[in-house]
């Protein structure tokens, strides 16, 4: 990738609904030849989808916590269990970890009620779990911006 890859994830990064027309402007090149870069970065999976930010209370999932998780460690059981996390839609991330905790999982649910009820019927009965862990949080401090994509030279 060179420059003006880079100048473009940072320019789709801050705002994905751009239009092509916008962000080649932005970056300094025609039209065309900046939609064939965008469509190169989307085939070679640099770009894997665009999404939209959506406010968590809007949609009443705004109690947060993270958990982690202790599942045995045998190939078979990790498996199980992360193929089991795909079918709970409540886990919005998941992490599988070096060391201890074995994994971290992001929630979000409708609150303490609705977590307590999670934790009971789904988290603890998840194939090979052994010990979760909650920390809800307070106050999130830094929202997720994307990766960050240096450009030299701008």
């Amino acid at each position: 990738m060179d420059r003006i890859d880079l100048h473009i994830l940072r320019e789709l990064q801050n705002d994905g609904r751009l239009s092509n027309q916008e962000l080649a402007q932005r970056v300094g090149l025609s039209p065309s030849p900046c939609l064939r870069r965008v469509r190169q970065l989307e085939q070679d999976g640099v770009i894997q989808g665009y999404r939209a930010i959506i406010d968590p209370e809007a949609v009443g999932r705004g109690f947060e916590v993270l958990v982690s998780v202790e599942v045995r460690r045998d190939r078979e059981t990790v498996e199980a269990f992360e193929e089991a996390l795909q079918d709970v839609p409540d886990v919005i991330e998941a992490y599988r970890l070096f060391g201890s905790p074995g994994c971290l999982l992001r929630i979000a649910v409708a609150d303490l009620a609705a977590y307590e009820r999670l934790w009971i019927e789904r988290l603890t009965t998840l194939t090979g779990v052994t010990e979760v862990n909650s920390q809800i949080i307070m106050k999130r401090i830094k929202e997720p911006k994307g990766m960050p994509v240096e450009v030299r030279g701008s």
